[in-house]
């Protein structure tokens, strides 16, 4: 089992060349990758998606590349004197003309457009796009076993809280056949309190078993069994069961709430409400499960 919240990191550098990527991802329904890239990098938007898919199955990416050039002297300041004359010359003629003695300084030339550039080593595609698939390997793999470890700690919870649904399961399963004996022996005190001597006991027994057939919840509870019986059984399975357990948790919903309708008793309906608080906590967690 493994959580679809994690991050990891990973570096590779070759020829004047370091590529590094950060992979960050939380839950999502699908696998939905954000990157964004400058325009001269675009080119590693194929090659970034493609590993990704193949390493990770579900989950929202956030994913941060950074190229550098790591060669000594790869950047070079280059100058257009001609133009800072021309600037130099713009401004004497303004200050001239307005009467000022402010000149142009230097440091203010230099951050004029165009007059001071700083150029790099022209960027070797095939070479940072190798980087890129190392570097993202090396991050998934870290990712991964984030994952993996996290994973480990939800599948602790979700055993707590499946144990829990179970054993209310049980109580609710020993309570159903005392509330239609319960039922049986008030409608005799009520009758009797009433004065009603002589009732029928075929009429009194057919009333019973009306009610008892409202409120029969087996079939119920057999299958809020066999949920939480598969739901154990995922827990133990490896790949991609988010959605499997996300199904199950619905069904146990609806069996859940058919019982809380039908089971005409404060005791379960006590029961049911603790139980769909349980199952509530494991739909909560199962959110985050690839």
């Amino acid at each position: 089992m493994q959580s679809m919240t994690g991050c990891g990191s990973g570096r590779a550098s070759r020829e004047g060349w370091e590529v590094t990527a950060d992979l960050k991802t939380v839950n999502h329904r699908f696998l939905d990758i954000s990157l964004r890239l400058p325009r001269n990098l675009n080119f590693l938007e194929q090659v970034t998606r493609k590993k990704l898919s193949s390493g990770i199955k579900r989950g929202h990416v956030d994913v941060f590349l950074n190229v550098r050039n790591t060669e000594e002297g790869a950047q070079e300041v280059q100058m257009d004197l001609h133009l800072a004359r021309g600037y130099m010359q713009a401004a004497k003629q303004i200050g001239e003309a307005l009467e000022s003695s402010q000149r142009l300084e230097l440091r203010d030339l230099m951050a004029l457009e165009g007059v001071v550039t700083l150029t790099e080593r022209e960027m070797d595609q095939d070479i940072v796009q190798s980087l890129c698939g190392e570097a993202l390997e090396e991050a998934i793999v870290q990712l991964t076993a984030m994952r993996a470890r996290e994973g480990e700690h939800l599948r602790e919870d979700l055993r707590v809280h499946l144990a829990a649904a179970a054993e209310l399961r049980e109580r609710i399963l020993e309570r159903a056949p005392l509330v239609v004996s319960e039922y049986k022996t008030k409608l005799e005190a009520r009758l009797a309190q009433l004065g009603a001597n002589g009732v029928d006991p075929q009429r009194l027994a057919q009333e019973v078993a009306l009610m008892a057939d409202r409120c029969a919840i087996d079939e119920e509870l057999s299958r809020l069994e066999s949920h939480l019986r598969q739901m154990n059984q995922y827990l133990g399975a490896e790949g991609e069961i988010g959605k499997k357990m996300d199904f199950l948790i619905q069904e146990m919903n609806r069996e859940v709430n058919t019982i809380g309708s039908k089971a005409q008793d404060a005791e379960i309906a006590q029961r049911v409400v603790d139980l769909k608080s349980e199952i509530e906590k494991l739909r909560e967690q199962i959110q985050n499960v690839e």
